[in-house]
């Protein structure tokens, strides 16, 4: 009977606090839906491939992460944005003033519209980078790179919209 009333107590609580999952979203229950539009490339150098992945990483957080249905128009959650920056510069310097790394940035502006709590809603930019040796030639680490890069721009955006901590 103990259990029974314990289970039902945290039941409730969760409940009560609408839905929250072990990645650390918390949603209301009165949202159920997201789109999530495609991110074009207005970087100055455009990386062919980059727009469709970050968009289908951040699609596919959403399904994995929560419960929330991807919508093409008007979800209770809308994300909109482009990529901004893409770019290598060198940043360790020998000696003798030649690179001995080089760092891929990519920085992307994103708009995020909580149509249930305006307050939540941001207009931000997120910029993240890896940095790769001079030895390495960049056309063979430049998808690893990119990949690595784009896991942690998607889960700042969601982090930014869903993690209230």
């Amino acid at each position: 009977m103990k259990i029974i009333l314990i289970v039902s107590s945290i039941s409730t609580l969760l409940l009560s606090c609408g839905f929250y999952s072990f990645t650390g979203a918390s949603i209301s229950n009165d949202i159920k839906t997201v789109s999530i539009k495609y991110f074009p490339n207005n970087a100055k150098i455009i990386q062919p491939s980059l727009s469709s992945l970050l968009t289908e990483k951040l699609k596919e957080q959403f399904i994995t992460q929560t419960n929330l249905k991807l919508i093409d128009e008007d979800g209770d959650l809308y994300f909109q944005g482009e990529i901004i920056e893409y770019k290598i510069t060198p940043v360790g310097i020998s000696s003798n003033e030649t690179a001995t790394q080089n760092r891929l940035t990519i920085k992307i502006k994103v708009e995020f519209v909580n149509n249930k709590k305006d307050i939540r809603s941001y207009n931000t930019t997120f910029s993240r980078y890896k940095d790769f040796s001079t030895n390495e030639n960049f056309t063979a680490v430049e998808e690893d790179l990119i990949k690595e890069i784009t896991d942690q721009l998607v889960e700042d955006i969601f982090n930014k919209a869903l993690v209230n901590w």
